[in-house]
């Protein structure tokens, strides 16, 4: 199965190293709470400099930017991105939590919805040709989705048995991934091609373990977020989860989410799982086949549903900022 990029569709095997599967390269989240959540037009610059910078030092080749409807998406400012810094990007379609839905949507007709995430999967998104390749963050925001979020997880399920299309969630602080689970399962989801997010912010063995018995993956995606949570702890839960054989279901991602995480404003910026991350894990004993199904095998197993996903080159990850 072909990767949707914002650039065109490529094959799996021209993902060599690793991929960032939890990003936002643009954004607008800003409530009158919080100015800072975006990242605009004005950050492209910044931001294509720093996944090329990546890619040189960690040979990252492909970002999976989960911006949604509601989120401020911006494909022609990951097409630029994508362009400038050689680093493919995909689109993303969907719904955050309830908080962000655009007025009107998803609305209560769930083939409406269905229909929307459909055109932004095959003919394009915000009436660009762009297409999306990744149906997420779907977002949920306490233990139950509220009836607006259950339609959000309903039309996602449909619409992903529908395209094949990979499905990541957006589980706030970790809460209610199992809820998640259950709705995409009911609506005709392929558990298998589901990834719940920010599981590296609950630290519930129990929770990570039952989501992986579905299936399903886990993502570890605000790797570097101290203020949620410290690097040493989503160390230990790894190994954890890799001590008992879940290993293939574990995903890596920063999650950058604000112009304030870039690296050229003090921030840890997109290379922070790829190289202070790895060298930890590195330290800790993970040895190099492992870090390649962390970094690469995985995730790509996720957005194509196939272990056919080609040999891996030799990653550049652990390269010290």
């Amino acid at each position: 199965m072909l990767i949707q990029t914002v650039l065109g569709p490529i094959q799996p095997d021209a993902v060599t190293g690793p991929v960032l599967p939890h990003e936002h390269l643009a954004l607008d989240l800003r409530t009158e709470a919080d100015a800072g959540g975006m990242l605009s037009g004005r950050h492209a610059a910044a931001v294509a400099a720093e996944l090329a910078d990546a890619r040189e030092r960690a040979d990252l080749s492909l970002v999976i930017d989960q911006t949604c409807r509601g989120m401020g998406r911006d494909p022609d400012t990951l097409q630029t991105i994508a362009a400038d810094s050689g680093v493919p990007v995909v689109a993303s379609t969907g719904w955050y939590y309830q908080r962000f839905h655009p007025e009107g949507e998803p609305g209560p007709d769930l083939d409406a919805a269905t229909e929307l995430l459909l055109t932004d999967l095959r003919v394009g998104i915000d009436g660009t040709d762009v297409c999306a390749g990744l149906i997420g963050e779907i977002g949920t925001h306490g233990p139950a989705p509220t009836s607006a979020e259950r339609t959000s997880l309903r039309a996602a399920g449909r619409a992903s048995a529908r395209t094949g299309a990979p499905i990541a969630t957006h589980a706030h602080l970790g809460i209610g991934a199992l809820g998640q689970l259950d709705v995409l399962a009911d609506s005709g989801a392929d558990l298998a091609r589901v990834c719940v997010g920010h599981q590296d912010l609950i630290d519930d063995v129990d929770q990570h373990a039952r989501i992986a018995d579905a299936g399903a993956y886990l993502a570890f995606d605000t790797v570097g977020k101290e203020s949620y949570q410290g690097d040493d702890v989503r160390v230990r839960m790894l190994l954890a989860l890799l001590e008992q054989g879940l290993g293939a279901h574990l995903l890596l991602s920063n999650d950058i989410s604000r112009h304030s995480y870039l690296r050229s404003e003090g921030g840890q910026g997109y290379a922070h799982v790829l190289c202070p991350f790895a060298d930890r894990l590195r330290a800790a004993g993970v040895d190099g086949a492992t870090l390649t199904m962390l970094y690469r095998d995985n995730a790509l197993r996720w957005l194509t549903g196939s272990e056919d996903i080609g040999p891996a080159a030799a990653l550049r990850i652990g390269v010290r900022s």
